[in-house]
């Protein structure tokens, strides 16, 4: 099975509400879409959704680096050798992990569909039902009560909390929506790099001292302030994650150096695809620590390949994440994994299951 060529296309599906945190508001997916065709007639399907203030990736850039340093490399390329691809994928250029990511999930898509089998069991098996979290945007403390209620009734049990806008706020925020959910639902605070160490401490003891038990944390400091990060880590007896701040398995590795958090977020999208979110997985899991697996504003293309990847490592990915698609007014994808609410199931499929997608608009290849 060889690449013959590669074809772009544009997603856009509305949300059902605006999506709201600390660094942007959304109000749809906007995502890139990578078809691998083979001279078998399999297709494997990749995308990548633009997040400029996190990833730094543009459409543009995201198309460009494709187009024009990463396919060149893989055109005529037989999919069996895939550690090869994904090695000639990673050192196609500097950075640019969204698009890497879209290329490297088409590619192990088209990996599993060769062995005929689902990728989870080609990763390494595992129970193919999960569950996820949904988030919760940042908003007036009534409406955030309101969207976390409406979210318990619709089965969910852990709520992903938007805050770090305003910390006087956020602590306020966090004490309606503990005391409306009660004892149905786990809380995840994720402050966005929204705070200072200095007001992440304030901010998490007032939580600890009015007993607000938050399961963690997420980034409360800038990405790059390890040093806050660890200052906030070593002061607080809630556990707090590291996002923004760990892209690769380098930074991984000094961030359990430097015991600057307890739980590391995957997400395909910063890690530049599948290869290196294992490479982390497998790190993580050495020293004991935590993952959680995550995903930006991706429809059920890239999400369903993050889901195989946490099913596969499930030993290190405790936490999951993915709900983008659930706050989608509807699913594009025909075939592929299926997100049910909180529920991820992954059918007996070869690869991600993927049969079609509806509403693409083609880009120039």
């Amino acid at each position: 099975m060889k690449i013959t060529r590669i074809e772009f296309a544009m997603l856009r599906v509305p949300l059902k509400t605006p999506f709201k945190t600390a660094l942007r508001t959304v109000t749809q997916v906007e995502d890139v879409i990578v078809m691998l065709h083979t001279d078998s007639g399999n297709i494997g399907y990749g995308e990548a959704p633009a997040t400029a203030v996190i990833t730094g990736d543009t459409i543009g850039s995201i198309v460009e680096a494709i187009r024009n340093y990463i396919a060149p490399r893989l055109i005529g390329q037989d999919i069996s050798d895939l550690n090869r691809l994904t090695r000639l994928v990673q050192t196609a250029m500097e950075k640019n992990t969204s698009a890497k990511a879209a290329v490297e999930i088409a590619l192990y898509d088209l990996f599993a569909q060769q062995f005929d089998a689902p990728l989870y069991r080609v990763l390494g098996g595992g129970d193919p039902v999960i569950t996820t979290d949904i988030t919760i945007s940042v908003d007036t403390i009534d409406k955030m009560v309101a969207d976390s209620l409406s979210a318990v009734e619709r089965g969910f049990d852990s709520l992903k909390i938007k805050v770090g806008k305003e910390i006087g706020v956020d602590i306020e925020r966090a004490k309606a929506i503990y005391a409306a959910v009660e004892d149905r639902a786990l809380l995840r605070l994720d402050a966005n790099q929204g705070w200072t160490a200095k007001q992440a401490v304030h901010a998490i003891r007032a939580m600890e001292d009015a007993g607000i038990q938050l399961e963690l944390v997420e980034q409360p400091v800038k990405a790059a302030d390890l040093e806050g990060l660890r200052y906030v880590t070593e002061r607080v007896t809630t556990p707090i994650m590291a996002d923004e701040s760990v892209f690769g398995p380098a930074q991984v590795i000094e961030l359990i150096r430097m015991r600057a958090a307890d739980i590391v977020n995957i997400k395909l999208m910063k890690t530049g695809g599948i290869s290196n979110a294992i490479h982390i997985a497998d790190i993580a899991a050495l020293h004991g620590v935590e993952c959680m697996i995550g995903c930006m504003l991706e429809s059920s293309i890239s999400v369903a390949a993050a889901a195989h990847v946490a099913v596969a490592k499930a030993d290190a990915i405790t936490k999951v994440d993915l709900d983008g698609p659930s706050l989608q007014q509807f699913n594009p994808v025909e075939g592929g994994v299926n997100f049910n609410e909180s529920e991820i199931s992954i059918p007996d499929a070869p690869g991600l299951g993927i049969r079609g997608i509806r509403g693409l608009e083609p880009l120039a290849g």
